[in-house]
């Protein structure tokens, strides 16, 4: 499976259809729900790895990360109030790459300037500066 992560998630939607893939991934992020296929179509090579336990496991903050890169490849706007809902996410990791995606996604509501504002001032300087330039 070592494909890149932009493959990897690009063939599971293509497979899925884009609009339930990104479904999936906000259920993931929204509910905790956490579907095996999921995660290895996320995680790739690590994806073991972390449903065996390790690395803070299903529940850790890597399925989370990853569900939330997806959008960098997948998008649908319908996914827009989880990822300004993960830019408070408890890992800084997850903070990160939805500041990312709000850049990424052109993402200019309200609700997501006043996020970015929020993680600007993040104790994580790499979340600080993803913040920095989603603005």
């Amino acid at each position: 499976m070592g494909s890149s992560p932009r493959d990897r998630i690009r063939a599971a939607a293509a497979r899925d259809g884009g609009r339930t893939f990104v479904d999936r991934c906000c259920r993931l992020l929204d509910d905790g729900e956490i579907d095996p296929a999921l995660v290895t179509d996320l995680g790739g090579d690590g994806a073991a790895h972390v449903l065996s336990g390790h690395e803070g496991g299903p529940g850790g903050y890597w399925p989370r990360t990853w569900a939330v890169r997806a959008f960098l490849h997948v998008w649908d706007p319908s996914a827009t109030p989880t990822v300004i809902a993960a830019t408070g996410d408890e890992h800084w990791r997850v903070r990160e790459m939805a500041a990312k995606v709000i850049a990424a996604r052109d993402i200019h509501s309200a609700a997501a300037q006043h996020a970015l504002e929020r993680l600007a001032t993040d104790d994580n300087a790499r979340v600080r500066a993803a913040a920095d330039r989603s603005r």
